[in-house]
C-alpha cells in the first residue's frame, strides 16, 4: 500500500490537478525531511505547537498561584523541575503556558502583516507607475524606523496590553513582505500567460488575486517563517518594558524583565525564559531555511531520491 501510494504521489503523468498539487507537496516534504537542520526546526516549532494546545496537561503548577514558602527555589528543587520565582510560582508551569501567549501573538501577526504586505507589494508592482511610487515611498517610511521603536511608538500611544502590543508589531511589521510580494510581481506581470488571461477578459482584479498573488506566495511563506524570530523578540521587547503582556500573566519577556534584579543570585528566574525565546528563535530560523529550500522555485530540484 506505502509503495502504490508513493507510486500515485510520484506519477509523472498526474490525472488531476489534485494529484498534481499532492504530488508537489509529497515532493517539498521529501526535501525537506532530507535537511536535517531543518527537521530540528520542525520539531521545535512542533514543540511549542503542542506545548501551547496541551499546557494543562503538561504543567505541573497553576502558572499564576503564588505560594511565598516556596519563592526562589533552585532548579531541580522537588516539585519544581526549573525553579520557582520570587512569588513561589513555578517557572516550568509558566514557561509552558507562556507558550500560548507566543503563538497567539505569532498567529495573529501572521494572518495580518503578511496579507496587508501582500496586498500592498501586488497592487505596486502590477500598475506600476504613480501607484507603485505612492505606495513604496509609503511603505519606505515604515522602513525609516527599527521596529522595536516604531512598536514602542504605537504601543504608547495604543495603551499597555497584549492586543495592543500584537496590533503594533502587525503594524510595524508588513513592509517587507511588500518589497517581496512587490519584486516576484515585477517579474511575472509580463509573463505569457498573463497577457493570454488578459486577452480572455479578465480583469485587473482576476489577474491579482487568482494569478499574481499565489505566484508571490511561496516567497513570503519564507519570509514570515524567517520573521518568526524577530516578531518573537520585539513581543519579548514590549513586555519586558512592561509595554506588552501585563502581571501575572505568564509571558516570557514579561518573565525576564521581572527576574531581571534576581540574575546574580538566582539566576534560573530570568534565565529559563530567556532560553525559551532562544530555543524558539532558533526554530523558526531553522524551519525558514528549510522551507526557502523546498519552496523557492529557482532552487535546484532533488526531490524524487
Amino acid at each position: 500500500m506505502k509503495a502504490l501510494s508513493r507510486a500515485w504521489l510520484l506519477d509523472p503523468s498526474p490525472a488531476s490537478r489534485g494529484q498534481a498539487r499532492l504530488g508537489q507537496a509529497y515532493l517539498g516534504w521529501l526535501k525537506l525531511i532530507r535537511n536535517p537542520l531543518a527537521v530540528a526546526g520542525v520539531v521545535i516549532v512542533g514543540a511549542l505547537v503542542v506545548m501551547a494546545v496541551a499546557a494543562p496537561l503538561l504543567a505541573t503548577h497553576d502558572p499564576i498561584a503564588q505560594s511565598l514558602p516556596d519563592r526562589l527555589l533552585p532548579p531541580l528543587s522537588p516539585g519544581h523541575w526549573l525553579g520557582t520565582d520570587e512569588f513561589g510560582r513555578d517557572i516550568y508551569s509558566r514557561i509552558v503556558y507562556g507558550a500560548r501567549v507566543t503563538l497567539y501573538i505569532v498567529l495573529l501577526v501572521t494572518v495580518t502583516a503578511p496579507l496587508f504586505g501582500l496586498l500592498i507589494g501586488v497592487m505596486a508592482g502590477y500598475y506600476g507607475g504613480a501607484v507603485d511610487v505612492a505606495l513604496m515611498r509609503f511603505t519606505d517610511i515604515f522602513l525609516a524606523f527599527p521596529r522595536l521603536i516604531l512598536a514602542l511608538a504605537f504601543v504608547a500611544a495604543l495603551g499597555p496590553g497584549i492586543e495592543n502590543a500584537v496590533f503594533a508589531i502587525a503594524l510595524t511589521a508588513w513592509p517587507p513582505y511588500a518589497r517581496v510580494a512587490r519584486a516576484e510581481t515585477l517579474t511575472i506581470r509580463g509573463a505569457d500567460y498573463i497577457a493570454a488571461v488578459r486577452l480572455q477578459g479578465a480583469g485587473s482584479g482576476r489577474i491579482l488575486v487568482s494569478h499574481v498573488a499565489p505566484m508571490c506566495l511561496p516567497s513570503v511563506i519564507i519570509r514570515v517563517t524567517l520573521d518568526m524570530a524577530g516578531i518573537i523578540l520585539t513581543a519579548a521587547g514590549l513586555g519586558f518594558l512592561g509595554l506588552g503582556a501585563q502581571p501575572p500573566l505568564p509571558e516570557w519577556g514579561l518573565m525576564i524583565s521581572s527576574g531581571r534584579k534576581f540574575l546574580f543570585d538566582q539566576w534560573w528566574v530570568a534565565t529559563m525564559p530567556g532560553l525559551a525565546i532562544f530555543i524558539v528563535s532558533l526554530g523558526f530560523n531553522l524551519l525558514g531555511d528549510g522551507l526557502r529550500d523546498v519552496l523557492d522555485p529557482r532552487s535546484a530540484s532533488g526531490g524524487k531520491g
